[in-house]
């Protein structure tokens, strides 16, 4: 769908709802925690980005800025450069215009990690030329370093630009770069993160007599293959390791298996687990959770209940992530009980923590199971943790239930902490479950403060959520909001 132009911004009237428009805002920042120092480097970022005239060329930017008495009294620093690079990274020349500025100010230098921002700014935005002529200027500087080549490679593969990506690559030396194989790893990666595996292959048989390729060569087209799909190709590449000397890992494997995984061919995913063991590399964490999780999406309960035992059986040992995938498994197969021990047992007795997603999987676990006060007695222990916070996610479960069985003020409470307490702001999805749900409880007015509030994100609502409110206003003859809703619903149409 095309962008939409809102025909109102939010009142957000109300007893709650100011507070999610001044989320919005940067003045929201205040208060949060930061030093006096990093308040201070924050308004003065915030000085030069409101002095800085958008729109005009780079050297206008740059001349604009010279002559700013208030900018000019700001010492430069990196952090600063940085953030305001970062905030104008979609606008090439505001961006070259405000580094040419910082660069020119005495006292100042810009360090290596500025100028790759500005590469890679360049790059992106495909002004190759510039980025070229800023890299020959680096290069006088003895500047150039080899992160600042793997950017200006990553852009041009990006833009379909192949043989100048391969070009920059054979002018290494002129940059007193080394040709070697980190060097031309960089090269390879670059090729294959564009799907231009067969590319790279052509330019690693030409290489390959003079720099010699690492384990980590090999995986790089292995990636390669399986992100093109052609997991025969990543198989063969297996044998060609070996054939080269270089031992497979536990990251060539797995990679091919989490290939197999998407295709759900479980078959080659286990004679590929066999066939490692075999060769002395033991799968890891990682690819147990990765293995489990794929049969826990096609349903396979039982068979995904079976990796925990395999692994432990290898002496691996679970982590955070693989325990939230179990717990996930458990719940979908209907086994709350053992989820339930997973958590409060088996992560504790293994001094595995924790983190917000497993919070969020047993939150959600029992609210699906009408067990709201054991969900709010968890919502409430990460609320007060102090190693993992609450997020969007921890929440959604709990409104749904307050919808549900229509606790209206609960929700109230829920949505002043997410807001006031934790610093949340509501998603698309939370924006439609509590429009739904409020007009299905008779809470229209309050469902179009939210409606409001949602379209004033620039968050277009579904035609369902527009449809069902416009009625609802409608049998409440809120003539202002039906015509609102009904010009919104046009736009919509019309951007379709």
């Amino acid at each position: 769908m095309a962008s939409v132009y809102f025909p109102f911004r939010s009142k957000v009237p109300g007893h709650l709802w100011p507070a999610f428009s001044s989320l919005c805002s940067p003045s929201s920042l205040v208060g949060t925690g930061f030093s006096n120092g990093e308040a201070c480097i924050g308004s003065q970022i915030d000085t030069i980005i409101s002095r800085i005239r958008e729109g005009s060329s780079d050297d206008e930017v740059s001349k604009s800025l010279g002559h700013d008495e208030v900018c000019n009294a700001i010492p430069m620093s990196q952090n600063l450069v940085n953030v305001v690079l970062h905030r104008f990274k979609d606008d090439w020349k505001t961006s070259l215009g405000f580094f040419r500025w910082a660069g020119s100010r005495l006292g100042y230098e810009h360090a290596p990690e500025s100028y790759d921002m500005m590469v890679d700014i360049l790059g992106k935005l495909k002004q190759f030329d510039k980025m070229r002529a800023l890299m020959e200027e680096m290069h006088h500087d003895n500047q150039v370093r080899l992160s600042t080549v793997a950017k200006a490679m990553r852009r041009l593969a990006g833009a379909r630009e192949w043989e100048d990506a391969v070009r920059v690559f054979d002018d290494l030396g002129n940059f007193q770069l080394e040709k070697n194989t980190e060097s031309m790893n960089l090269l390879l990666d670059t090729l294959c993160k564009e799907r231009k595996v067969e590319k790279a292959r052509a330019v690693f048989l030409e290489l390959k007599s003079h720099i010699s390729p690492n384990t980590h060569t090999f995986n790089i087209f292995i990636h390669g293959w399986c992100k093109a799909n052609r997991v025969d190709e990543a198989e063969w590449t297996i044998q060609e390791m070996k054939g080269q000397g270089c031992h497979p890992c536990v990251i060539s494997y797995s990679t091919i298996i989490q290939s197999y995984c998407r295709q759900s061919n479980f078959a080659k995913v286990y004679e590929l687990l066999d066939d490692m063991q075999a060769q002395g590399c033991v799968p890891n964490v990682v690819t147990y959770t990765t293995i489990m999780c794929s049969l826990t999406q096609v349903e396979r309960f039982e068979e995904a209940l079976q990796i925990p035992e395999r692994m432990r059986s290898l002496g691996c040992k679970p982590d955070t992530l693989f325990y939230n995938a179990l717990i996930h498994t458990l719940g979908r197969a209907g086994q709350l009980r053992e989820a339930v021990h997973v958590f409060e047992v088996e992560m504790p007795k293994n001094r595995v923590p924790p983190n917000t997603s497993t919070y969020n999987s047993m939150i959600a676990m029992y609210c699906h199971r009408s067990q709201e006060e054991k969900a709010l007695n968890l919502l409430r222990e990460i609320e007060n943790s102090t190693f993992c916070k609450p997020d969007i996610q921890t929440y959604y479960p709990v409104l749904k239930s307050c919808l549900k069985t229509g606790k209206i003020d609960n929700l109230s409470e829920f949505l002043d902490d997410m807001v006031n307490k934790h610093h949340l702001s509501l998603d698309f999805s939370a924006y439609t479950l509590l429009i739904h749900g409020l007009c299905k409880a008779n809470k229209c007015e309050w469902a179009y403060n939210l409606f409001e509030e949602m379209v004033g994100k620039d968050i277009t609502p579904r035609h369902k959520t527009c449809a069902l409110l416009l009625g609802e206003v409608k049998q409440k003859n809120m003539h202002d909001a039906a015509e609102r809703i009904e010009v919104l619903m046009k736009q919509m149409k019309a951007s379709e």
